[in-house]
């Protein structure tokens, strides 16, 4: 009985739970969140770039 339970133990998770089926649907997916942050961050980076080269160009319009 033991036996028989074992068998159809591991036939369900062979057939459910195969590793390779795991990681191939999950394949890429680090790479598009590096992907996602670097945008986030050149984003950011240009906004502030942005804001400080406005600010120096009004505070240079200043001098006289």
């Amino acid at each position: 009985m033991l036996r028989v339970l074992v068998l159809l133990q591991l036939a369900v998770l062979a057939t459910y739970d195969d590793p390779r089926t795991a990681r191939r649907s999950e394949r890429g997916s680090v790479t598009t969140e590096h992907v996602l942050w670097a945008v986030a961050v050149i984003a950011i980076v240009g906004i502030v770039v942005a804001a400080v080269t406005s600010y120096v160009q009004a505070q240079a319009g200043k001098i006289k």
